[in-house]
């Protein structure tokens, strides 16, 4: 199977870093993703007969790479599902930036409205119906090569929220077709879940993870 690096298991939790390019969880393409592959090497660990459960809490797309939880449990899933939902898990994220921020720290606020069908959000007024309100916070790190390094605090968890909020204020994240613009031969988006933080869904203390980018272009101009 596909190499996928664990930082932590017990009976309760699985936390791995997904690779950029791999799939959260399956979809029509039928290409490798983190719950099967994972699955599978809990089979394997553990030489079990059956099917492992393996309960998938949250996503990243596909282009990004990071820090993910599992449960190994339902009773896990329902609680770890609950913390998302209470906004008690937090996930900080690192992205390189097309253009030069002009404020070292910065807040954004947007609504965002996804269109299932072409799976791309826009910002919309407030009002607009089914629109969700996307609110992050952000450091600016480094600046390479007329691009920007940010750590990034996400207080609201919106599909593609980074992406979109970053191509709003013109400086889109590095790589992004579907929200800026191919660049430098870079086929998904600089974007990373670099930090994890959880409350354990049986100890109930606070667990973090965290796991940098990879040793490979943008990141390495970033010194990673």
């Amino acid at each position: 199977m596909n190499y996928i690096e664990t930082l932590y298991e017990d009976n309760h939790v699985l936390i791995a870093v997904k690779p950029a390019g791999i799939l959260s969880q399956s979809d029509k393409t039928g290409d490798p993703d983190m719950l099967e592959l994972l699955k599978t090497y809990l089979k394997e660990k553990y030489n079990k007969p059956g099917d492992a459960y393996l309960g998938l809490v949250h996503r990243l797309d596909r282009g990004v790479g990071g820090v993910m939880v599992f449960a190994k449990t339902s009773k896990a899933a329902s609680r770890l599902s609950d913390s998302i939902r209470k906004n008690e898990i937090s996930k900080r994220y690192y992205a390189v930036l097309e253009g030069v921020l002009d404020q070292p720290k910065g807040f954004l606020r947007s609504y965002l409205l996804k269109d299932e069908k072409v799976n791309k959000v826009s910002w919309v007024n407030k009002n607009t119906p089914n629109a969700k309100e996307a609110v992050l916070d952000y450091e600016l790190c480094q600046i390479m090569k007329g691009r920007s390094l940010v750590k990034i605090n996400l207080h609201t968890g919106r599909p593609h929220q980074i992406r979109a909020q970053f191509a709003q204020i013109g400086c889109p994240v590095a790589g992004d077709v579907k929200y800026g613009i191919k660049t430098g031969g870079m086929s998904q988006p600089a974007l990373w879940s670099y930090s994890l933080t959880i409350i354990h869904p049986v100890k109930k203390e606070e667990m973090v993870f965290e796991k940098d980018p990879p040793h490979e272009s943008p990141w390495t101009d970033f010194g990673f």
